[in-house]
């Protein structure tokens, strides 16, 4: 994918996913076809990829504008989107439903305090928390984000306790309303993280939401039947790729070399993507390709009537 020269452009960062232009007020988001895992880009892009997280996510920001204002303005392209430039929180707000994932290696290893909060005892992997927690983490701008309690973002300043009331108020509402949608479709949101930031006095939801780079879902349909027996949720998200990387001896420290991916991976990889897309937003998934010229001709009309 082409890097762009925007008018009136005054900045341009490529991240993990996304390369990211600001102009203004305005930031212009491309979500690429690049897929990254243990903080590491893999060596080759995933067909349509980009497509379905920018897809998926303005999906459920314009789902939840009820709830809080959110960043976005309009959809010019399959994979761009563009919104309200922010002052980010250096903060990701975690919300788990679930005891899944990190959460759960905390738990096995015998503790039951997570970024402040309490996980209960005589929980088995993958159970349902009595309500969903926030479990924070700082928003590093190298390395690994690091867990953080909300006594900490209070104390170093990263939000003031007005502030963090509306970001865990905001987080837990949007989680919720992400498991009602998930559930019509015969999904479980099991964990998600939230980013937001401020315009002014006003708090903004940023970012992509509950999509498979940000979120894990199980399948309701077998899910207790699966608990009951001990036996592996069946779910929708891009975990299947971290488990195969660590299957073939790569979880992204220093020595490690990234597996072959090939073509058949690579399109299976790209099949899981759009079986999400499908099942997460109930209709099917239309592939779009357009070019590096038509993407700026479509950008650069949006942004003129924006403006």
């Amino acid at each position: 994918m082409a890097t762009f020269l925007f008018p009136a452009q005054s900045a341009f960062y490529s991240g993990k996913v996304r390369d990211v232009y600001t102009l203004d007020e305005l930031l212009v988001m491309v979500a690429s076809d690049r897929i990254s895992a243990f903080d590491v880009i893999l060596p080759r892009p995933i067909p349509f990829k980009g497509q379905v997280l920018n897809q998926i996510a303005a999906y459920m920001l314009r789902s939840t504008i009820d709830i809080c204002p959110n960043w976005l303005l309009e959809v010019p392209a399959p994979n761009v989107s563009i919104g309200k430039k922010c002052e980010p929180f250096k903060i990701e707000m975690v919300v788990r439903g679930n005891l899944t994932g990190h959460a759960w290696r905390t738990y096995s290893s015998g503790s039951r305090i997570l970024c402040g909060a309490v996980m209960p005892d005589g929980m088995k992997e993958n159970d349902y928390f009595p309500a969903p927690i926030i479990t924070p983490s700082t928003k590093a701008s190298e390395g690994h984000d690091e867990d953080i309690s909300p006594d900490q973002i209070l104390a170093t300043g990263l939000a003031t306790e007005e502030e963090w009331k509306v970001l865990s108020n905001y987080a837990l509402q949007l989680f919720e309303r992400g498991k009602e949608i998930a559930a019509s479709r015969g999904l479980i949101l099991v964990d998600t993280k939230y980013e937001f930031g401020k315009i002014g006095e006003t708090i903004y939801l940023m970012d992509e939401i509950h999509t498979p780079d940000s979120s894990r879902y199980f399948y309701a349909e077998g899910f207790d039947e699966r608990q009951a027996a001990g036996e592996r949720q069946k779910q929708l998200s891009k975990e299947f790729v971290r488990e195969w990387l660590i299957e073939n001896n790569f979880m992204g420290k220093e020595g490690q070399v990234v597996p072959e991916m090939t073509d058949e991976w690579v399109n299976t990889i790209s099949s899981r993507y759009i079986e999400l897309y499908e099942k997460v937003i109930g209709t099917k998934f239309v592939p779009e390709k357009l070019s590096d010229d038509e993407t700026f001709e479509k950008v650069t009309a949006a942004l003129g009537h924006l403006k």
